[in-house]
């Protein structure tokens, strides 16, 4: 599937803990092939709160992809050829900050990649473009999201960096103690390179970080796998309830921000040296500035 058929307005993709979406109405499974392989999962499409919208759980029902395993890129270009321009990434993260509880969210405003060798860009193989990406997160969405948090009453934190590890392996207590002297906020593996591709496909997406846990550097508090699906169960159940709440916000907002123009001036490559096959794998995301 290729073209932008415009059957879901927001997506939905749900991290650690969120293999689906309770109150979905009119549900269609959909498998889609992309120029970049398969996504995650099948997608579910259908009606939240009155608004279309598409779910994809990350790390596929079952949890069996790791960090470094996640197709991105088909996910992004599977959710862009459904019509979606606004995505919401859940994410399961730890805290690097004592006032950073687990149980509580944060909306993060800047992201510093520690990945190693993610494929991040839909570009390359004969075209070059270099979007911006400055504010990684788009604004207007960060601010729906934060007042919905403050209308649930879930505790929460608006602002800070989301650190992006490697993984799958948890950091060690000298990482975690580097992390914390950089003033990071939070810890986590999946969101990167998800918003650098949804910013190459002029879409909006912001990240709510669910906090599991305080990563490694708080003695006797160490991460774990136990530890993490001790709070992950309150973390979903809370951002269940927030998706239901925000999506009819985010559907009527005003799209003001320069994400749905991220390309407008980013394609490098001379019109004459992209080919038809370049077209025929990008089309999608470069034919409106490619005559």
């Amino acid at each position: 599937m290729t073209k932008n058929t415009a059957v879901a307005e927001i997506g939905v993709i749900g991290g650690s803990g969120m293999y689906d979406i309770d109150g979905i109405e009119d549900v269609k499974e959909m498998m889609l092939k992309t120029p970049f392989g398969d996504p995650s999962d099948t997608i579910i499409v259908g009606s939240l709160a009155g608004v279309r919208c598409a779910f994809l759980p990350r790390h596929g029902r079952g949890h069996t992809l790791l960090p470094g395993e996640v197709n991105s890129r088909a996910n992004i270009y599977a959710l862009k050829s459904l019509g979606v321009k606004q995505i919401i990434s859940v994410s399961a993260c730890g805290s690097l900050r004592e006032e950073i509880k687990p149980r509580e969210f944060l909306v993060p405003d800047q992201i510093f990649d520690a990945t190693k060798g993610r494929a991040s860009t839909f570009f390359g193989n004969g075209i070059v473009a270099h979007v911006g990406f400055a504010e990684p997160f788009c604004g207007g969405m960060r601010d729906v999201i934060h007042q919905g948090l403050g209308v649930q009453g879930i505790t929460h934190h608006f602002g800070g960096t989301y650190l992006c590890m490697e993984g799958p392996a948890f950091s060690t207590k000298a990482e975690s103690a580097f992390n914390r002297q950089q003033g990071f906020s939070v810890i986590g593996m999946t969101a990167i390179p998800e918003a650098k591709l949804a910013r190459e496909a002029e879409i909006c997406y912001a990240t709510i970080a669910l906090v599991t846990d305080y990563d490694v550097w708080k003695e006797g508090e160490e991460v774990s796998v136990e530890t993490v699906i001790a709070t992950m169960q309150s973390n979903v159940a809370a951002s269940k309830r927030l998706l239901k709440y925000i999506l009819p916000k985010l559907a009527k907002r005003s799209h003001t921000c320069a994400c749905g123009s991220a390309l407008k001036h980013a394609i490098m490559t001379a019109p004459a040296k992209i080919t038809p096959a370049i077209r025929e794998r990008l089309g999608l995301l470069i034919d409106a500035y490619i005559k």
